[in-house]
């Protein structure tokens, strides 16, 4: 390649980077559980978490890991490693952190055999089913979930699943579900976009 072509190739790649650049100044990246311990994490339930490997697990009970801080507008970006049977979710604007459920919360589903699959693995139960199938058991996953005003954007994997808006809940902690099967949970960051 010439040096004037690598230099007008380089000069567009720094172009289509500049939203995205502006976009990672919005707010630093925090970690919420960085597989050492569960500060700042509340147990709900008695699903039997434990950590083991960077990870935090659960294979018996119900529950969630609940944050301790309440978010608004943020980005949250974890990785999943469920077996194929697992129920699990990731609820995002807990309304009450003492009762978590699909009806007081956003879920983004980790439920591959849901028996209705409207909202599966990738979607947001009753509100957004996920725009492709995406079957997560038996290996790493990665979530990316963007809640800005009304709109969430929800990425599996790399591949945007979820684009939808709704106002119910504004606001309210993170919290982390084992329903059934085995659940591994690492890598949890967030970043505020106020």
């Amino acid at each position: 390649m010439n040096r004037s072509l690598t230099t007008a190739v380089g000069f567009a790649f720094a172009i289509a980077a500049l939203p995205a650049l502006a976009t990672a100044q919005a707010g630093e990246w925090t970690t919420l559980f960085d597989g050492s311990s569960l500060d700042g994490w509340r147990v709900l339930g008695n699903a039997n978490w434990e950590l083991a490997d960077g990870a935090v697990s659960a294979d018996s009970g119900n529950g969630f890991l609940v944050s301790e801080e309440s978010y608004d507008d943020f980005e949250l970006t974890l990785e999943f490693w469920v077996d194929e049977p697992a129920n699990s979710g990731i609820f995002i604007r807990c309304s009450d952190p003492q009762s978590v459920n699909d009806r007081n919360s956003y879920e983004i589903n980790i439920y591959d055999t849901r028996a209705d699959q409207t909202y599966r693995t990738g979607g947001i139960v009753h509100l957004a089913a996920p725009s492709a199938v995406i079957n997560a058991g038996g290996r790493w996953n990665t979530y990316a979930i963007t809640a800005r005003g009304s709109r969430l954007v929800v990425v599996l994997n790399g591949t945007q699943t979820v684009d939808t808006t709704d106002d119910q809940f504004t606001s309210g902690p993170i919290a982390l579900q084992y329903g059934a099967g085995t659940v591994r949970f690492r890598n949890v960051q967030i970043r505020s976009l106020d």
